[in-house]
């Protein structure tokens, strides 16, 4: 892989992991465009860690909080501080794990087309522009219930649907529940840790079980760069999530659908 195409993947990856705009879509779509082969798990892998490693950093003090309040509510038998939102959090996950697990091989050959990247570019981002254009969002996450998170859980699996977006999805299905954006925000990127670290998982068992070849310096400059890319989307975008809304990423979304539209499908 030459060096210029792991640097602007990593930089889509970073970008469009955290923002409601789909990173599937995006990584479907460059190599098209630019006439690229694709870039092999081995880099897909790399990419991953690096956004991996962006949340973790950035919500550093949460995770520890989440982590010793789920301690203390396991020693004291009883809910701890956020050991229930960390326990929310590890149900939301399950839905998208065992579709990831059961279906990820008939999604990758008969959902990545252009068609289906069309579709739910469009479609998910005018319900993303719905969820948040209504009114009465106020709830916040000591709100959140057991039928949220699995709600959310089920959202986050329909985003394994390339194009749809895993931010994207549970931002718009906590927002239906009632959730600030704030509040659906935080939930979002939080639940992106134990997906991601799943998903980074099974493509280091893959990469593992394969005889790939493995190119150290496009892996190490893609995460690199998606680890940059995906610090400043977080940052960007929580700082401007009062003042712009998701209104500026569905627009985005329609203006990609209907350059999808007329440069693959007409």
């Amino acid at each position: 892989m030459e060096l210029i195409n792991a640097v602007i993947l990593g930089i889509l990856q970073g970008i469009t992991e955290f923002l409601p705009i789909s990173s599937s879509a995006h990584l479907i779509l460059a190599p098209l465009v630019a006439g690229w082969k694709d870039q092999g798990v081995a880099f897909d892998l790399a990419v991953h860690i690096g956004t991996l490693l962006a949340v973790l950093l950035y919500f550093r003090k949460d995770v520890t909080n989440l982590i010793y309040d789920g301690i203390q509510s396991l020693k004291h038998r009883k809910f701890v501080g956020q050991g229930e939102l960390l326990l929310f959090l590890g149900i939301a996950t399950v839905p998208a794990a065992l579709v990831g697990l059961l279906l990820m091989d008939l999604i990758d050959e008969q959902l990545r087309s252009i068609e289906v990247v069309f579709f739910t570019t469009l479609g998910f981002g005018l319900l993303l522009g719905w969820a948040d254009w209504r009114p009465n969002q106020q709830r916040d996450l000591s709100s959140l219930r057991l039928k949220d998170a699995l709600l959310v859980g089920i959202a986050q699996a329909f985003a394994l649907i390339p194009g749809t977006s895993r931010s994207g999805a549970t931002i718009t299905a906590s927002l239906l529940l009632g959730l600030s954006r704030e509040a659906a925000s935080r939930f979002s990127f939080l639940l992106a840790i134990p997906i991601t670290s799943l998903a980074a998982s099974a493509k280091l068992l893959e990469v593992g079980a394969s005889d790939t070849h493995i190119d150290w310096l496009a892996f190490l400059v893609g995460g690199v760069t998606s680890f940059i890319m995906a610090l400043t989307a977080i940052h960007f975008f929580l700082k401007w999530l009062n003042r712009f809304g998701m209104w500026p990423y569905v627009v985005y979304r329609i203006i990609l659908a209907a350059l999808i539209y007329f440069i693959f499908l007409t």
